[in-house]
């Protein structure tokens, strides 16, 4: 099953909760939660507060809260996060001195565990650990902001990640992030993700919440038949 994750980055902050019911509703699978520290990428946004506050919503729906960390120095918050309601944390390999103790805490915590990497960063960073991990996130745009276009070439590296777990018999999640829209979801599936996040695809456009979902289902169905 393809699954979607709708990055509440993008919705009104004014009406947060309701937006994130419409994604819910309308058959987003779950919410992703960018959280950034304004060091690590050049942006502030949320922290565990939001995680709580959508917690009960996640729970009615059945949806997982998706938790994508790009913040330095990680390990000093995934306590909080997990207390907070997050099913899954995704960490960076690149802002990660010891990757496979920071997977281990997030194990010890009880929360799915995930990695990410940058547009830039090589598959070989996490090959180590694909057996410790419950998801591989693949940027496909530079992390910090939404609304950014698809970088083309990032579907080559989804290709080669999907060979990658294929061969180590890893059975992580393959999320892709960034520039994700209806128009190239099917791709994307194609190469071989299992998650897409998608934000102002979803939030911040003319049609509605419900109407943009139900685009993106129909593009994913369209590839699977």
């Amino acid at each position: 099953m393809i699954r979607l994750a709708a990055s509440i980055l993008a919705a009104p902050f004014g009406r947060l909760e309701e937006a994130s019911r419409q994604a819910l509703e309308a058959g987003a699978h779950w919410l992703h939660i960018d959280v950034m520290d304004g060091h690590f990428v050049p942006n502030i946004t949320m922290g565990p507060l939001v995680v709580e506050a959508l917690r009960p919503l996640a729970r009615t729906y059945h949806a997982w809260l998706d938790v994508h960390l790009m913040i330095e120095e990680p390990d000093r918050y995934l306590a909080d996060f997990a207390r907070a309601g997050a099913d899954l944390i995704t960490v960076h390999a690149e802002a990660c001195t010891h990757l496979h103790r920071t997977l281990q805490h997030l194990r010890e915590l009880d929360v799915r565990a995930g990695v990410a990497l940058n547009p830039a960063t090589p598959l070989v960073m996490v090959e180590e650990v694909l057996q410790d991990i419950d998801l591989l996130l693949i940027m496909s745009v530079n992390p910090g902001f939404s609304g950014q276009q698809f970088i083309p070439h990032t579907l080559d590296k989804v290709r080669r990640a999907r060979t990658m777990l294929q061969a180590a018999h890893a059975h992580a999640l393959l999320e892709v992030d960034g520039g994700i829209k209806p128009a190239n979801a099917a791709r994307v599936v194609e190469a071989g993700a299992d998650v897409l996040v998608a934000g102002s695809a979803i939030f911040g456009n003319a049609r509605t919440i419900e109407q943009a979902v139900q685009d993106f289902q129909r593009s994913i169905i369209s590839r699977e038949t």
